[in-house]
């Protein structure tokens, strides 16, 4: 489904890793860890192709348009942009054939799942961190596509959200969907993943997350 082939990112003549090779198969949930500024957010964009790699390249079983969904920290938004949260969550709905009645109801359907009915006019700038966090979660379960790359999922979500995620991301998976997270929650990752690459300077380690979170030497400076 993804198969890295001596993959290096980072800025221009500054690898952040030595080469990665890596193949995740569908249906597969994978963790990205390491320290601040190792390159994880910046791995899922080159996999989505909104950045490119510095050397190597990516092979990816999907259709080239509509096949990935990248979920966006929420800094990346522009809250004073003036849509209401309904108009964020159905853009995940831009790819689809469905007829009108048919895409209202698959929107009201994710409003509800989300916990996100009441405010489904409100502006951006009206929602909370969560309530925002929700919506863009929202998109990204309106999607097509069969691979998911969420980057800091739980960011801003208090406990009900939390469990929202999670249940979302085991439905994804048993709908056959390939899910890369990053996040530096280790405590939940640990809980519902069972792998995770490990990025450092020093080298990427893909292993059982347990494996990887007992190597105190290694994410001593994990966030």
């Amino acid at each position: 489904m993804i198969h890295c082939h001596n993959l290096q990112w980072g800025p221009a003549g500054q690898p952040l890793t030595p080469p990665l090779n890596l193949y995740l198969a569908r249906a597969s949930l994978t963790g990205v860890i390491g320290g601040n500024g190792c390159g994880k957010s910046s791995l899922l964009k080159v996999i989505a192709g909104i950045a490119r790699p510095l050397r190597g390249h990516i092979e990816l079983s999907v259709a080239p348009l509509g096949g990935v969904a990248y979920l966006v920290q929420q800094q990346a938004l522009d809250r004073q942009f003036p849509i209401t949260l309904q108009d964020l969550v159905s853009a995940g709905l831009w790819r689809s054939r469905l007829s009108r009645p048919q895409r209202q109801a698959r929107l009201e359907q994710a409003l509800a799942d989300w916990g996100l009915s009441a405010l489904a006019q409100h502006s951006l700038q009206a929602l909370s961190g969560g309530e925002l966090q929700r919506a863009l979660l929202a998109r990204l379960s309106l999607t097509d596509a069969q691979i998911l790359l969420l980057d800091e999922p739980e960011a801003a979500l208090d406990e009900p959200g939390l469990a929202l995620l999670w249940q979302h991301i085991a439905r994804w998976q048993a709908e056959g969907r390939t899910q890369i997270i990053v996040s530096h929650a280790l405590s939940h990752m640990s809980q519902h993943l069972d792998n995770a690459l490990l990025l450092s300077r020093s080298g990427c380690i893909f292993a059982p997350i347990r494996e990887l979170i007992g190597q105190h030497s290694a994410l001593e400076q994990v966030a």
